[in-house]
C-alpha cells in the first residue's frame, strides 16, 4: 500500500471525526457518506454510475484481496466520489488481477481512508442517517473546525440532478448474442455494462440513449420494448425521464425500469417519493416477490424510494398499479407492474454483477411482455 504513514481524517457534518490513513489518492474529497453491505464486488461497486458523488463505506473489514482487473468494470470509470475501508489487502491474490486497488483508486484520483472503525461508521449513520462527508490527507490536512465548514458548505443529495452527468452522450448499440429476436431501446440514467449484457443474452439488440432522448428518439429505432436504467441523484427533479416515461405508457409499448427507473415510473404513474434514512446497498437485500410469493437476496444501490400503497392496487391515468416487490427488512417499495398495460420496474439490481443471480428471471419476464405484444 502506498503512503502507508500518510495520515487523513474522515469529518461528518454533524462533528463526528474518524482519523486513519490515506488510501487510494491523496488529497480532498466530499460527498454523501454511505455504507455498502457487499463482502464482494468492490469492483463493480466502485465503477457503478449510481454511486456518483457518494463517498461509500464498506462494512466487510478486508477489501482488495482480488485486486483490479480489466473485465469486471461496470463503466469506464471509477463514480464513487471517496472509498473508506478498514483493512486494505497487503498484496492482491487473483489470476486475473493486474494491479492493487489501492493503485487503482490513485490513478483515477479517488481519495479515500483505511484503517478507521467502519463498524463505528456504520452505525453511526445507520442511527443519524446518510450525511454529507468529506476525507482529507497530505496538504488538505488543516483543524478539524475548517474542515467541517468545508464539508457543509458541500451540496446535500436530496434535489439533486445527476443523471445527466454520468449517461452517454452518444447513443450506441450493444448487438444481440446469437440469433436477434427483439429490438430494446434504453434510457441511460447511469447504466451499468452488465445490464444491456444480460439483455444481449437474450437475443435483444440494445439501443443505448443518452438521458436527453426524446420519444420521437425512442420510435427512431422502433423497438419492440423500452428500458429505464439506474442512476444518480433525487428522482424528484427527474422530470424529462418522467415525460418521457408517460409518452412510452400512452403507446402501450412494454416497459421495464430498474433503481432509478423504478422511482420514474412510481412518479410517472403518479406516485411520489422519498429520500430515505440510510437507503440500501450491498448484495444481500432480502425483496419478496408478491406475484410469485418468493423471497430473493439482491444486489441494491438506492437512497431513495417510491412512495405507493402496499395494501391493494391504486388506480393511475394508465390503469391499475400494484406493488410488486417489497424489502423484507423495512416494508420499503422495490417493485411496480401494471395491471392493465405491459410495465413493470424493480428497485434493485437484476443484473447483478458481482450476485447474486436471483433476480435474473426479470429479464425474462420482460421478453415475455414483448413476445405478448407481438402475439
Amino acid at each position: 500500500m502506498k503512503n502507508p504513514q500518510n495520515p487523513a481524517i474522515l469529518v461528518l457534518e454533524d462533528g463526528r471525526t474518524f482519523r486513519g490513513r490515506a488510501y487510494g489518492a491523496v488529497g480532498e474529497t466530499f460527498g454523501e457518506a454511505v455504507f455498502s453491505t457487499g463482502m464482494t464486488g468492490y469492483q463493480e461497486t466502485l465503477t457503478d454510475p449510481s454511486y456518483h458523488r457518494q463517498v461509500v463505506v464498506m462494512t466487510a473489514p478486508h477489501i482488495g484481496n482480488t485486486g483490479v482487473n480489466d473485465e469486471d468494470p461496470e463503466s469506464k470509470r471509477i463514480w464513487v466520489s471517496g472509498y473508506v475501508v478498514r483493512d486494505p489487502a497487503r498484496t492482491p491474490s487473483n489470476w486475473r488481477s493486474r494491479r492493487s486497488l489501492d493503485e487503482e483508486l490513485s490513478a483515477q484520483g479517488v481519495v479515500g481512508i483505511s484503517g478507521i472503525d467502519t463498524r463505528a461508521l456504520t452505525r453511526h449513520l445507520r442511527e443519524r442517517g446518510a450525511m454529507r462527508v468529506g476525507i482529507f490527507s497530505g496538504g488538505a490536512l488543516a483543524d478539524e473546525g475548517s474542515l467541517l465548514a468545508k464539508v457543509r458548505e458541500a451540496p446535500q443529495m436530496k434535489g439533486a440532478d445527476l443523471s445527466g452527468e454520468v449517461a452517454t452522450e452518444e447513443a450506441y448499440v450493444v448487438p444481440a448474442i446469437g440469433t436477434k429476436k427483439f429490438t430494446v431501446a434504453a434510457i441511460d440514467l447511469g447504466i451499468k455494462g452488465m445490464t444491456p449484457h444480460r439483455m444481449a443474452e437474450r437475443g435483444i439488440e440494445v439501443h443505448v440513449l443518452p438521458a436527453t432522448a426524446t420519444a420521437e428518439d425512442v420510435y427512431a429505432v422502433n423497438p419492440d420494448g423500452v428500458f429505464f436504467s439506474n442512476g444518480p441523484g433525487d428522482p424528484a427533479t427527474a422530470d424529462h425521464p418522467v415525460a418521457l416515461m408517460r409518452a412510452v405508457l400512452e403507446r402501450s409499448t412494454p416497459l421495464f425500469g430498474i433503481c432509478f427507473g423504478n422511482q420514474i415510473l412510481g412518479r410517472a404513474l403518479g406516485f411520489g417519493t422519498f429520500k430515505l434514512k440510510y437507503g440500501h446497498r450491498g448484495i444481500n437485500q432480502p425483496v419478496q416477490d408478491r406475484t410469485t410469493g418468493k423471497v430473493e437476496v439482491t444486489a441494491h444501490n438506492h437512497g431513495f424510494a417510491v412512495d405507493a400503497p402496499l395494501d391493494a392496487p391504486s388506480d393511475t391515468p394508465f390503469g391499475r398499479a400494484e406493488v410488486s416487490h417489497v424489502c423484507l427488512n423495512d416494508n420499503v417499495v422495490e417493485g411496480l407492474r401494471l395491471l392493465d398495460r405491459p410495465a413493470f420496474s424493480v428497485q434493485y439490481h437484476p443484473e447483478a454483477a458481482a450476485g447474486p443471480h436471483d433476480a435474473a428471471y426479470l429479464f425474462d419476464r420482460f421478453v415475455s411482455l414483448m413476445e405478448g405484444q407481438r402475439a
